[in-house]
C-alpha cells in the first residue's frame, strides 16, 4: 500500500510555472531518490509536500487521507497546517538548527511545544537519537561548535524526533565539504536499512543509485524518467537524462 500519492501537482510563483503535472506514489519503507538540474523543481516539489508552500493544483495523500487538494478553495488553520506538517519531516541542506539552543534544545523543542510526551520522555529520546547519529557527546554543545556534519546529523535527529512517517532531505550534503559528505550519507543509509521512509533530493548519484528503491529525474518542471536505480542510471532512455548523467561522469 502507498503511503504517500501525490497526483498532478502545479506550482508557478507569478509566471513562471515551476511544477507541471507531477506524479508519484512511494510505499512505505521506501527510499525514492529525485535528482535533476538546478531549477527543475526538486526543492518546490519538497515544499510543496512540507506545507512551506502550496501548489496551485493537484492533491497530495498520506495514508489514504488526502492532506491537500487544490480545489478546496477554503483557507487552512493554523492547526490543520500543523497537523498536516507533522506527517513530514524535513531536513534542510543549510541545517537551520537555533544557534541560541544547545544541541539537545533544538532535538526537543518542537516536542515539548507540541507536548508530544513528556518532557522527561522527549529528553531521553533525543539522548537515544544522538547516540544513533553518533553524537551523544555533543548534546550540551551548541551548534556554532559543531562542524557542518555534525550540525546536519543534528538536524536529522530532530526532523525524527517528531516520528515523522516521510523524513525528505533537501541536498543535505551540498553544504558540506567532500570529506563531511561521507558522515552525513552513512546516517542515511542507516535509515534507509531501517526501513525508513524517505524522499531524498539530493546531487550525490553514487549514493542515490545504491541506496534507492526509485528514482525520479525532474527537468523543467516536469517528471522526465522514474523508475528502479538500474533502469534510471543504467538505461537512460531521454537524452536529457544522458546529457545530465554524463555531466556527473566527467
Amino acid at each position: 500500500m502507498s503511503v504517500l500519492e501525490v497526483k498532478n501537482i502545479y506550482k508557478s510563483f507569478g509566471k513562471t510555472e515551476v511544477l507541471k503535472g507531477i506524479d508519484f506514489s512511494l510505499e512505505k519503507g521506501q527510499v525514492l531518490s529525485i535528482i535533476g538540474s538546478s531549477g527543475s523543481g526538486k526543492t518546490t516539489l519538497l515544499r510543496c509536500l512540507n506545507s512551506l508552500e502550496f501548489a496551485d493544483k493537484g492533491t497530495i495523500t498520506v495514508n489514504d487521507t488526502v492532506i491537500f487538494d487544490g480545489d478546496r478553495k477554503t483557507k487552512r488553520s493554523d492547526a490543520e497546517l500543523r497537523e498536516r506538517r507533522l506527517h513530514f519531516g524535513l531536513v534542510f541542506q543549510s541545517f537551520n538548527l537555533f544557534p541560541q539552543y544547545t544541541v539537545l534544545q533544538n532535538i526537543t523543542l518542537a516536542p515539548n511545544l507540541l507536548k508530544k510526551d513528556t518532557p522527561e520522555n522527549n529528553k531521553a529520546k533525543a539522548l537515544k537519537l544522538l547516540e544513533e547519529v553518533g553524537l551523544s557527546e555533543k548534546a550540551n554543545n551548541y551548534p556554532c561548535e559543531l562542524s557542518g556534519g555534525q550540525q546536519q546529523r543534528v538536524a536529522i535527529a530532530r526532523a525524527l524526533a517528531m516520528d515523522p512517517e516521510i523524513l525528505c532531505f533537501d541536498e543535505p550534503t551540498s553544504a558540506l565539504d567532500p570529506e563531511l559528505t561521507g558522515e552525513v550519507l552513512k546516517v542515511i543509509r542507516s535509515l534507509a536499512d531501517g526501513h525508513m521512509t524517505m524522499i531524498v533530493v539530493t546531487h550525490e548519484m553514487s549514493f542515490a543509485k545504491d541506496v534507492s528503491d526509485t528514482v525520479i529525474f525532474m527537468d523543467d518542471g516536469v517528471i522526465a524518467e522514474q523508475g528502479t536505480p538500474d533502469e534510471v542510471f543504467g538505461n537512460p532512455k531521454t537524452d536529457r537524462l544522458k546529457a545530465f548523467l554524463a555531466s556527473y561522469n566527467k
